[in-house]
Protein backbone atom coordinates (compact mmCIF):
# COMPACT_ATOMS: atom_id res chain seq x y z
CA UNK A 1 0.00 0.00 0.00
CA UNK A 2 2.90 2.21 1.12
CA UNK A 3 4.68 1.63 -2.48
CA UNK A 4 1.97 2.65 -4.48
CA UNK A 5 1.20 5.81 -2.43
CA UNK A 6 4.68 7.06 -2.87
CA UNK A 7 4.41 6.09 -6.81
CA UNK A 8 1.16 8.16 -7.20
CA UNK A 9 3.11 11.50 -5.40
CA UNK A 10 5.92 10.80 -7.59
CA UNK A 11 4.17 10.92 -10.93
CA UNK A 12 2.23 13.44 -9.33
CA UNK A 13 5.02 15.87 -8.54
CA UNK A 14 6.98 14.97 -12.22
CA UNK A 15 3.26 16.18 -14.13
CA UNK A 16 3.32 19.45 -11.94
CA UNK A 17 6.88 19.64 -12.81
CA UNK A 18 6.56 19.46 -16.45
CA UNK A 19 3.78 21.62 -16.53
CA UNK A 20 1.41 18.97 -17.14
CA UNK A 21 -2.75 19.01 -15.89
CA UNK A 22 -3.73 17.81 -12.71
CA UNK A 23 -6.48 14.94 -13.26
CA UNK A 24 -9.79 15.83 -11.76
CA UNK A 25 -12.21 13.23 -10.11
CA UNK A 26 -13.82 12.46 -13.38
CA UNK A 27 -10.50 11.57 -15.50
CA UNK A 28 -10.72 15.13 -17.02
CA UNK A 29 -7.32 17.58 -17.13
CA UNK A 30 -7.10 20.56 -14.83
CA UNK A 31 -5.46 23.45 -15.85
CA UNK A 32 -5.17 27.25 -14.34
CA UNK A 33 -2.73 28.53 -16.78
CA UNK A 34 -1.95 27.08 -20.36
CA UNK A 35 1.96 25.12 -20.60
CA UNK A 36 4.05 27.08 -22.14
CA UNK A 37 3.79 25.09 -25.44
CA UNK A 38 0.53 25.93 -26.22
CA UNK A 39 1.05 29.73 -25.76
CA UNK A 40 1.15 32.03 -28.84
CA UNK A 41 2.06 35.26 -27.83
CA UNK A 42 0.77 37.86 -31.00
CA UNK A 43 4.43 39.87 -30.52
CA UNK A 44 5.78 37.13 -31.54
CA UNK A 45 3.46 36.97 -34.74
CA UNK A 46 4.47 40.54 -35.60
CA UNK A 47 1.96 42.71 -33.55
CA UNK A 48 3.37 45.66 -32.30
CA UNK A 49 0.89 47.13 -29.52
CA UNK A 50 2.00 50.31 -30.01
CA UNK A 51 -1.43 51.88 -30.49
CA UNK A 52 -0.50 52.57 -33.62
CA UNK A 53 0.14 50.75 -36.33
CA UNK A 54 -2.84 48.26 -37.47
CA UNK A 55 -1.97 44.66 -35.91
CA UNK A 56 -4.82 42.45 -37.34
CA UNK A 57 -2.62 40.35 -39.34
CA UNK A 58 -0.55 39.80 -36.83
CA UNK A 59 -3.22 38.44 -34.55
CA UNK A 60 -4.86 36.40 -37.14
CA UNK A 61 -1.90 34.77 -37.73
CA UNK A 62 -1.77 33.91 -33.83
CA UNK A 63 -4.69 32.81 -33.83
CA UNK A 64 -4.39 30.51 -37.56
CA UNK A 65 -1.07 29.01 -35.89
CA UNK A 66 -2.81 28.06 -32.30
CA UNK A 67 -5.64 26.25 -34.66
CA UNK A 68 -3.19 24.80 -36.62
CA UNK A 69 -1.82 23.30 -33.50
CA UNK A 70 -5.09 21.46 -32.58
CA UNK A 71 -5.96 24.21 -30.07
CA UNK A 72 -4.13 26.89 -27.51
CA UNK A 73 -3.90 30.14 -25.86
CA UNK A 74 -3.24 33.57 -27.99
CA UNK A 75 -1.91 35.85 -25.49
CA UNK A 76 -1.87 39.39 -25.52
CA UNK A 77 0.81 41.04 -23.03
CA UNK A 78 0.41 44.98 -21.93
CA UNK A 79 0.16 47.12 -24.71
CA UNK A 80 -3.07 48.65 -27.08
CA UNK A 81 -3.63 46.39 -30.19
CA UNK A 82 -5.18 48.54 -32.89
CA UNK A 83 -7.54 46.15 -34.65
CA UNK A 84 -10.06 45.37 -37.41
CA UNK A 85 -12.24 42.15 -37.39
CA UNK A 86 -10.19 39.41 -35.66
CA UNK A 87 -11.09 35.67 -36.57
CA UNK A 88 -12.21 33.08 -33.88
CA UNK A 89 -10.95 29.73 -34.27
CA UNK A 90 -12.58 26.33 -32.54
CA UNK A 91 -10.22 25.26 -29.85
CA UNK A 92 -8.35 28.60 -29.16
CA UNK A 93 -8.51 30.78 -26.52
CA UNK A 94 -7.54 34.95 -26.43
CA UNK A 95 -6.00 36.04 -23.20
CA UNK A 96 -5.75 39.46 -22.84
CA UNK A 97 -3.38 40.46 -20.03
CA UNK A 98 -3.60 42.89 -17.57
CA UNK A 99 -2.48 46.08 -19.22
CA UNK A 100 -3.49 44.91 -22.79
CA UNK A 101 -6.12 46.39 -24.52
CA UNK A 102 -7.68 45.74 -28.02
CA UNK A 103 -8.78 48.79 -29.40
CA UNK A 104 -11.27 48.57 -32.28
CA UNK A 105 -9.73 51.08 -35.61
CA UNK A 106 -11.53 53.95 -37.10
CA UNK A 107 -12.73 53.29 -40.08
CA UNK A 108 -10.44 55.68 -41.98
CA UNK A 109 -7.65 53.38 -41.09
CA UNK A 110 -8.78 50.13 -42.43
CA UNK A 111 -12.36 48.65 -43.34
CA UNK A 112 -14.02 45.60 -41.43
CA UNK A 113 -15.18 42.67 -42.77
CA UNK A 114 -18.41 42.99 -44.78
CA UNK A 115 -21.71 41.61 -43.52
CA UNK A 116 -22.26 37.77 -44.47
CA UNK A 117 -25.53 37.97 -46.61
CA UNK A 118 -28.82 36.90 -44.19
CA UNK A 119 -32.23 36.29 -46.30
CA UNK A 120 -34.00 36.58 -43.46
CA UNK A 121 -33.14 40.04 -42.10
CA UNK A 122 -36.23 41.65 -42.85
CA UNK A 123 -37.90 39.82 -39.85
CA UNK A 124 -35.25 41.81 -37.45
CA UNK A 125 -32.95 45.02 -37.31
CA UNK A 126 -30.17 45.11 -39.61
CA UNK A 127 -27.49 44.55 -36.56
CA UNK A 128 -29.21 41.74 -35.28
CA UNK A 129 -29.04 39.90 -38.90
CA UNK A 130 -25.36 39.76 -39.47
CA UNK A 131 -22.47 38.96 -37.29
CA UNK A 132 -19.03 39.18 -39.42
CA UNK A 133 -18.55 43.20 -39.44
CA UNK A 134 -17.02 42.97 -35.84
CA UNK A 135 -14.25 43.74 -33.82
CA UNK A 136 -14.20 39.58 -32.95
CA UNK A 137 -16.34 36.96 -34.56
CA UNK A 138 -16.79 33.62 -34.68
CA UNK A 139 -18.97 31.08 -36.82
CA UNK A 140 -19.43 27.43 -36.48
CA UNK A 141 -16.99 27.61 -33.62
CA UNK A 142 -16.72 25.46 -30.60
CA UNK A 143 -14.44 25.44 -27.37
CA UNK A 144 -13.85 29.15 -27.57
CA UNK A 145 -12.29 31.27 -24.67
CA UNK A 146 -12.02 35.05 -24.47
CA UNK A 147 -10.66 35.53 -20.93
CA UNK A 148 -8.09 37.91 -18.70
CA UNK A 149 -8.28 40.91 -17.02
CA UNK A 150 -7.40 43.53 -20.30
CA UNK A 151 -9.58 45.70 -21.86
CA UNK A 152 -11.30 45.63 -25.49
CA UNK A 153 -12.23 49.07 -26.55
CA UNK A 154 -14.69 49.90 -29.00
CA UNK A 155 -13.20 53.01 -30.06
CA UNK A 156 -13.63 52.52 -33.67
CA UNK A 157 -16.61 51.19 -33.79
CA UNK A 158 -20.34 52.95 -34.65
CA UNK A 159 -23.12 52.75 -32.77
CA UNK A 160 -25.27 51.92 -35.80
CA UNK A 161 -27.85 49.08 -36.50
CA UNK A 162 -26.56 49.44 -40.35
CA UNK A 163 -23.57 50.63 -40.08
CA UNK A 164 -21.54 52.60 -43.51
CA UNK A 165 -19.70 49.96 -45.46
CA UNK A 166 -16.54 48.90 -44.08
CA UNK A 167 -17.75 49.71 -40.30
CA UNK A 168 -17.95 47.50 -37.33
CA UNK A 169 -20.75 47.97 -35.43
CA UNK A 170 -20.01 45.16 -32.82
CA UNK A 171 -17.60 44.16 -30.19
CA UNK A 172 -17.55 40.16 -30.05
CA UNK A 173 -20.22 38.29 -32.24
CA UNK A 174 -20.57 34.87 -32.24
CA UNK A 175 -22.85 32.44 -34.73
CA UNK A 176 -24.07 29.04 -34.52
CA UNK A 177 -21.21 27.87 -31.68
CA UNK A 178 -21.06 26.00 -29.11
CA UNK A 179 -18.96 25.66 -25.46
CA UNK A 180 -17.88 29.78 -25.24
CA UNK A 181 -16.63 31.16 -22.33
CA UNK A 182 -16.02 34.88 -22.04
CA UNK A 183 -14.72 35.82 -18.24
CA UNK A 184 -12.91 38.84 -16.49
CA UNK A 185 -12.63 41.25 -19.26
CA UNK A 186 -14.17 44.51 -19.50
CA UNK A 187 -15.28 46.59 -22.60
CA UNK A 188 -15.52 50.31 -23.04
CA UNK A 189 -17.89 51.58 -25.71
CA UNK A 190 -18.53 48.19 -27.52
CA UNK A 191 -20.49 49.59 -30.68
CA UNK A 192 -24.24 48.43 -31.38
CA UNK A 193 -23.68 45.05 -29.25
CA UNK A 194 -20.64 44.45 -27.15
CA UNK A 195 -21.51 41.09 -26.97
CA UNK A 196 -23.91 39.54 -29.41
CA UNK A 197 -24.60 35.62 -29.59
CA UNK A 198 -27.10 33.68 -31.50
CA UNK A 199 -27.51 29.95 -31.79
CA UNK A 200 -24.79 29.47 -29.22
CA UNK A 201 -25.28 26.49 -27.07
CA UNK A 202 -23.64 26.20 -23.73
CA UNK A 203 -22.68 29.77 -23.06
CA UNK A 204 -20.87 30.93 -19.78
CA UNK A 205 -20.40 35.24 -19.60
CA UNK A 206 -18.71 36.02 -15.84
CA UNK A 207 -17.29 38.56 -14.19
CA UNK A 208 -17.41 40.92 -17.15
CA UNK A 209 -17.66 44.72 -17.18
CA UNK A 210 -18.92 46.63 -20.25
CA UNK A 211 -19.44 50.51 -20.05
CA UNK A 212 -21.16 51.23 -23.90
CA UNK A 213 -23.00 53.52 -25.57
CA UNK A 214 -25.64 50.58 -27.39
CA UNK A 215 -26.55 47.24 -25.84
CA UNK A 216 -24.39 45.15 -23.32
CA UNK A 217 -25.26 41.90 -24.54
CA UNK A 218 -27.37 40.23 -26.46
CA UNK A 219 -28.35 36.14 -26.08
CA UNK A 220 -30.48 35.72 -28.92
CA UNK A 221 -31.79 31.69 -29.97
CA UNK A 222 -29.34 29.97 -27.29
CA UNK A 223 -29.68 27.02 -24.71
CA UNK A 224 -27.66 26.07 -21.93
CA UNK A 225 -26.72 29.97 -20.91
CA UNK A 226 -25.12 31.56 -17.61
CA UNK A 227 -24.44 35.07 -17.61
CA UNK A 228 -23.17 35.79 -13.91
CA UNK A 229 -21.57 37.92 -11.91
CA UNK A 230 -21.90 40.91 -15.13
CA UNK A 231 -21.76 45.09 -14.73
CA UNK A 232 -23.36 46.41 -17.40
CA UNK A 233 -23.77 49.87 -17.93
CA UNK A 234 -25.71 51.38 -21.02
CA UNK A 235 -27.73 54.01 -20.76
CA UNK A 236 -29.09 54.04 -24.77
CA UNK A 237 -29.95 50.54 -24.88
CA UNK A 238 -30.55 47.37 -23.14
CA UNK A 239 -27.63 45.83 -20.63
CA UNK A 240 -28.95 42.07 -20.28
CA UNK A 241 -31.37 41.50 -23.52
CA UNK A 242 -32.31 37.72 -24.17
CA UNK A 243 -33.93 38.31 -27.72
CA UNK A 244 -35.47 34.66 -30.17
CA UNK A 245 -34.99 36.31 -33.44
CA UNK A 246 -35.41 35.06 -37.10
CA UNK A 247 -31.93 35.89 -37.94
CA UNK A 248 -30.95 32.17 -38.22
CA UNK A 249 -33.92 31.33 -40.40
CA UNK A 250 -35.85 29.20 -37.70
CA UNK A 251 -38.06 30.21 -35.00
CA UNK A 252 -35.64 28.75 -32.23
CA UNK A 253 -36.49 29.60 -28.61
CA UNK A 254 -33.92 30.87 -25.63
CA UNK A 255 -33.84 28.24 -23.27
CA UNK A 256 -32.15 27.05 -20.25
CA UNK A 257 -31.13 30.28 -18.91
CA UNK A 258 -29.62 31.46 -15.44
CA UNK A 259 -28.68 35.35 -14.99
CA UNK A 260 -27.28 35.96 -11.73
CA UNK A 261 -25.41 38.31 -9.70
CA UNK A 262 -25.47 41.06 -11.53
CA UNK A 263 -25.62 45.10 -12.17
CA UNK A 264 -27.28 46.87 -14.68
CA UNK A 265 -27.32 50.70 -14.83
CA UNK A 266 -28.16 53.81 -16.91
CA UNK A 267 -25.40 56.46 -15.97
CA UNK A 268 -22.79 58.45 -18.70
CA UNK A 269 -20.99 55.80 -20.74
CA UNK A 270 -18.14 55.30 -19.36
CA UNK A 271 -18.35 56.53 -15.78
CA UNK A 272 -18.75 52.76 -14.70
CA UNK A 273 -14.92 52.47 -15.64
CA UNK A 274 -13.66 55.25 -14.14
CA UNK A 275 -15.89 54.89 -11.21
CA UNK A 276 -17.47 58.37 -11.24
CA UNK A 277 -21.00 56.79 -11.84
CA UNK A 278 -21.72 60.47 -13.37
CA UNK A 279 -25.57 61.06 -14.33
CA UNK A 280 -25.81 64.29 -16.34
CA UNK A 281 -26.71 61.65 -19.39
CA UNK A 282 -30.21 62.49 -21.17
CA UNK A 283 -32.30 60.59 -23.80
CA UNK A 284 -35.94 60.96 -25.03
CA UNK A 285 -37.34 58.19 -23.43
CA UNK A 286 -35.05 58.64 -20.34
CA UNK A 287 -31.79 56.53 -19.67
CA UNK A 288 -31.72 52.47 -20.60
CA UNK A 289 -29.88 49.89 -19.23
CA UNK A 290 -32.04 47.60 -17.86
CA UNK A 291 -32.15 43.39 -18.01
CA UNK A 292 -35.17 42.38 -20.97
CA UNK A 293 -36.87 39.69 -22.54
CA UNK A 294 -37.20 40.67 -26.38
CA UNK A 295 -38.53 42.92 -27.65
CA UNK A 296 -37.49 40.07 -30.93
CA UNK A 297 -39.47 37.09 -29.70
CA UNK A 298 -40.34 34.54 -33.15
CA UNK A 299 -38.62 31.95 -30.76
CA UNK A 300 -39.69 32.64 -27.17
CA UNK A 301 -38.04 32.17 -23.89
CA UNK A 302 -38.10 28.88 -22.01
CA UNK A 303 -36.95 27.58 -18.53
CA UNK A 304 -34.87 30.87 -17.05
CA UNK A 305 -34.41 32.13 -13.88
CA UNK A 306 -33.26 35.26 -13.08
CA UNK A 307 -31.45 36.09 -9.14
CA UNK A 308 -30.12 38.27 -6.96
CA UNK A 309 -29.39 41.21 -9.59
CA UNK A 310 -29.08 45.17 -8.82
CA UNK A 311 -31.14 48.03 -10.82
CA UNK A 312 -29.64 50.94 -10.72
CA UNK A 313 -30.64 54.59 -12.64
CA UNK A 314 -32.16 52.64 -15.21
CA UNK A 315 -35.36 51.31 -16.79
CA UNK A 316 -36.77 48.00 -15.00
CA UNK A 317 -37.07 44.70 -15.73
CA UNK A 318 -39.19 44.04 -19.33
CA UNK A 319 -40.80 40.72 -20.27
CA UNK A 320 -41.89 41.05 -23.84
CA UNK A 321 -43.55 38.39 -26.35
CA UNK A 322 -44.62 40.46 -29.33
CA UNK A 323 -43.85 37.80 -32.68
CA UNK A 324 -45.53 34.91 -31.97
CA UNK A 325 -43.21 33.53 -29.49
CA UNK A 326 -44.03 31.36 -26.17
CA UNK A 327 -42.72 32.73 -22.48
CA UNK A 328 -43.05 30.13 -19.96
CA UNK A 329 -41.54 28.89 -16.75
CA UNK A 330 -39.59 31.79 -15.93
CA UNK A 331 -38.29 32.26 -12.10
CA UNK A 332 -37.67 35.92 -11.25
CA UNK A 333 -35.84 36.50 -7.37
CA UNK A 334 -34.08 38.74 -5.11
CA UNK A 335 -34.18 42.16 -7.71
CA UNK A 336 -33.35 45.50 -6.05
CA UNK A 337 -33.87 48.51 -7.93
CA UNK A 338 -33.27 52.12 -7.69
CA UNK A 339 -34.38 55.53 -9.54
CA UNK A 340 -36.32 53.21 -12.19
CA UNK A 341 -37.02 56.01 -14.74
CA UNK A 342 -40.47 53.76 -16.16
CA UNK A 343 -42.26 50.82 -15.28
CA UNK A 344 -40.30 48.80 -12.15
CA UNK A 345 -41.90 45.66 -14.21
CA UNK A 346 -43.14 45.19 -17.67
CA UNK A 347 -45.08 42.41 -19.09
CA UNK A 348 -46.17 42.66 -22.55
CA UNK A 349 -48.22 40.04 -24.73
CA UNK A 350 -48.57 41.95 -28.18
CA UNK A 351 -49.01 41.05 -31.89
CA UNK A 352 -46.45 43.22 -33.55
CA UNK A 353 -46.22 40.30 -35.79
CA UNK A 354 -42.80 40.51 -37.53
CA UNK A 355 -41.75 37.15 -38.83
CA UNK A 356 -43.32 34.64 -41.71
CA UNK A 357 -46.14 34.36 -42.29
CA UNK A 358 -47.71 37.34 -39.88
CA UNK A 359 -47.24 35.17 -37.18
CA UNK A 360 -50.40 35.11 -34.32
CA UNK A 361 -49.96 36.40 -30.97
CA UNK A 362 -47.84 34.02 -28.84
CA UNK A 363 -48.36 33.20 -25.52
CA UNK A 364 -47.00 34.29 -21.59
CA UNK A 365 -47.64 31.94 -18.98
CA UNK A 366 -45.83 30.52 -15.28
CA UNK A 367 -43.60 33.49 -14.88
CA UNK A 368 -43.07 34.03 -10.95
CA UNK A 369 -41.48 37.33 -9.80
CA UNK A 370 -40.72 37.30 -5.83
CA UNK A 371 -38.72 39.65 -3.41
CA UNK A 372 -38.48 42.97 -5.34
CA UNK A 373 -37.59 46.22 -3.46
CA UNK A 374 -37.41 49.64 -5.31
CA UNK A 375 -37.04 52.63 -4.55
CA UNK A 376 -37.12 56.24 -6.46
CA UNK A 377 -39.12 54.90 -9.19
CA UNK A 378 -41.26 57.21 -11.52
CA UNK A 379 -44.90 57.90 -10.69
CA UNK A 380 -46.16 57.49 -14.54
CA UNK A 381 -46.50 53.72 -14.56
CA UNK A 382 -46.64 51.41 -12.07
CA UNK A 383 -46.34 47.63 -12.26
CA UNK A 384 -47.84 47.12 -15.72
CA UNK A 385 -49.06 43.82 -17.43
CA UNK A 386 -50.87 43.86 -20.49
CA UNK A 387 -51.69 41.09 -22.19
CA UNK A 388 -54.15 41.90 -25.67
CA UNK A 389 -57.95 41.07 -26.24
CA UNK A 390 -58.65 36.96 -26.24
CA UNK A 391 -54.55 36.54 -25.62
CA UNK A 392 -54.13 36.88 -21.75
CA UNK A 393 -50.98 36.41 -20.17
CA UNK A 394 -51.65 33.35 -17.44
CA UNK A 395 -50.74 32.40 -14.27
CA UNK A 396 -48.67 35.66 -13.46
CA UNK A 397 -47.51 35.76 -9.35
CA UNK A 398 -46.18 38.49 -7.23
CA UNK A 399 -44.81 37.77 -4.00
CA UNK A 400 -43.01 39.99 -1.43
CA UNK A 401 -43.21 43.03 -3.74
CA UNK A 402 -42.31 46.57 -1.61
CA UNK A 403 -42.03 49.60 -4.21
CA UNK A 404 -41.26 53.40 -3.18
CA UNK A 405 -43.43 55.61 -6.17
CA UNK A 406 -42.51 59.06 -6.69
CA UNK A 407 -46.15 59.34 -7.36
CA UNK A 408 -48.00 62.84 -8.54
CA UNK A 409 -51.06 61.02 -10.35
CA UNK A 410 -53.99 63.23 -10.95
CA UNK A 411 -57.56 62.95 -11.25
CA UNK A 412 -57.67 63.00 -14.79
CA UNK A 413 -54.91 60.43 -14.94
CA UNK A 414 -57.09 58.09 -12.35
CA UNK A 415 -59.70 58.16 -15.31
CA UNK A 416 -57.70 56.97 -18.33
CA UNK A 417 -58.36 54.42 -20.30
CA UNK A 418 -55.09 52.89 -22.48
CA UNK A 419 -55.17 51.88 -26.00
CA UNK A 420 -54.67 48.73 -26.69
CA UNK A 421 -51.90 49.14 -29.23
CA UNK A 422 -51.70 45.64 -30.05
CA UNK A 423 -49.08 46.40 -32.63
CA UNK A 424 -46.79 48.92 -31.92
CA UNK A 425 -43.21 48.69 -30.45
CA UNK A 426 -43.40 47.32 -26.77
CA UNK A 427 -42.71 50.16 -24.25
CA UNK A 428 -44.28 51.28 -20.73
CA UNK A 429 -44.51 54.59 -22.25
CA UNK A 430 -46.39 52.97 -25.04
CA UNK A 431 -49.80 53.55 -22.89
CA UNK A 432 -49.08 57.14 -21.73
CA UNK A 433 -49.87 57.75 -17.86
CA UNK A 434 -51.40 55.20 -16.18
CA UNK A 435 -54.98 55.25 -14.36
CA UNK A 436 -53.29 53.28 -11.13
CA UNK A 437 -50.12 54.31 -9.22
CA UNK A 438 -48.64 51.39 -8.33
CA UNK A 439 -50.45 48.39 -10.60
CA UNK A 440 -52.33 48.06 -13.51
CA UNK A 441 -53.07 44.29 -15.04
CA UNK A 442 -55.34 43.97 -17.59
CA UNK A 443 -56.18 40.65 -20.35
CA UNK A 444 -54.79 38.65 -17.43
CA UNK A 445 -55.63 34.93 -16.26
CA UNK A 446 -54.48 33.56 -12.59
CA UNK A 447 -52.94 36.53 -11.08
CA UNK A 448 -51.92 36.11 -7.43
CA UNK A 449 -50.34 39.23 -5.59
CA UNK A 450 -48.98 37.83 -1.90
CA UNK A 451 -47.30 40.33 0.44
CA UNK A 452 -47.14 43.35 -1.46
CA UNK A 453 -46.56 46.92 -0.19
CA UNK A 454 -46.71 50.09 -2.11
CA UNK A 455 -45.83 54.01 -1.13
CA UNK A 456 -45.30 57.35 -3.06
CA UNK A 457 -43.41 60.35 -1.79
CA UNK A 458 -45.86 62.84 -3.77
CA UNK A 459 -49.62 63.82 -3.53
CA UNK A 460 -51.46 60.82 -5.26
CA UNK A 461 -54.85 60.65 -6.57
CA UNK A 462 -55.02 57.48 -8.15
CA UNK A 463 -55.95 53.77 -6.76
CA UNK A 464 -52.77 51.53 -5.81
CA UNK A 465 -54.27 48.47 -8.26
CA UNK A 466 -56.28 48.67 -10.99
CA UNK A 467 -57.34 45.37 -12.76
CA UNK A 468 -59.40 45.27 -16.56
CA UNK A 469 -60.28 41.85 -17.94
CA UNK A 470 -59.06 39.68 -15.69
CA UNK A 471 -59.74 35.68 -14.43
CA UNK A 472 -59.06 34.61 -11.19
CA UNK A 473 -57.21 37.63 -9.17
CA UNK A 474 -56.01 36.57 -5.63
CA UNK A 475 -54.77 39.82 -3.24
CA UNK A 476 -53.26 38.66 -0.14
CA UNK A 477 -51.29 40.82 2.47
CA UNK A 478 -51.52 43.99 -0.07
CA UNK A 479 -50.59 47.59 2.06
CA UNK A 480 -50.82 49.96 -0.35
CA UNK A 481 -51.08 54.00 0.63
CA UNK A 482 -54.05 54.48 0.65
CA UNK A 483 -54.85 57.83 -2.31
CA UNK A 484 -56.19 61.07 -1.14
CA UNK A 485 -59.24 59.84 -3.75
CA UNK A 486 -59.98 57.54 -1.34
CA UNK A 487 -60.07 54.17 -3.78
CA UNK A 488 -57.45 51.98 -3.50
CA UNK A 489 -58.50 49.06 -5.58
CA UNK A 490 -60.50 49.57 -9.06
CA UNK A 491 -61.89 46.69 -10.76
CA UNK A 492 -63.38 46.42 -14.32
CA UNK A 493 -64.91 43.44 -16.19
CA UNK A 494 -63.24 41.17 -13.46
CA UNK A 495 -64.21 37.18 -12.71
CA UNK A 496 -63.45 34.97 -9.80
CA UNK A 497 -61.58 37.87 -7.38
CA UNK A 498 -60.52 37.37 -3.78
CA UNK A 499 -58.70 39.95 -1.58
CA UNK A 500 -58.23 38.95 2.06
CA UNK A 501 -55.75 40.37 4.88
CA UNK A 502 -55.39 43.58 3.46
CA UNK A 503 -54.69 46.30 5.84
CA UNK A 504 -57.39 49.41 5.67
CA UNK A 505 -59.58 46.95 3.41
CA UNK A 506 -62.72 44.49 4.35
CA UNK A 507 -62.11 40.91 2.99
CA UNK A 508 -64.25 40.46 0.22
CA UNK A 509 -64.59 37.94 -2.70
CA UNK A 510 -66.66 38.60 -5.97
CA UNK A 511 -67.80 36.23 -8.93
CA UNK A 512 -67.90 39.19 -10.99
CA UNK A 513 -67.18 43.00 -10.66
CA UNK A 514 -67.91 44.50 -13.99
CA UNK A 515 -67.56 47.58 -12.23
CA UNK A 516 -66.60 48.07 -8.66
CA UNK A 517 -63.95 50.58 -6.44
CA UNK A 518 -63.01 50.30 -3.06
Amino acid sequence: MRKRHLVALVVCALALQSGAAAIGARGFPLRTTPAADSQFDVRAHGATGDGKTLDTDAINRAIDAAAAAGGGTVVFPAGTYLSTSIHLKSHVALFIGHGAVIEAAPLERAAYDEPEPNPWDKYQDFGHSHWHNSLMWGENVEDVAILGTGLIHGKGLTRAGNPPKGAGNKSIALKNSRNITIRDISILHGGHFAILATGVDNLTVDNVKMDTNRDGIDVDACRNVRLSNLTINSPFDDGICLKSSFGLGVARATENVTITNCQVSGYDEGTLLDGTFKRTVKYTRGTTGRIKFGTESNGGFKNITIANCVFDYSRGLAIESVDGGLIEDVTITNLTMRDIVNAPIFIRLGNRARGPENPPPGVIRRVSISNVVASGVDGAHGILVSGIPDHPIEDLRFENIRIAYKGGGTAADAALQPEEKEKDYPEPDMFGRMPSYAFFGRHVRALTIHGAEFTYDNAEVRPAIHLQDVVRADVDRLRAQKPSGGTTVVLRAVRDFVLRNCPGLKDLQRERADREAF
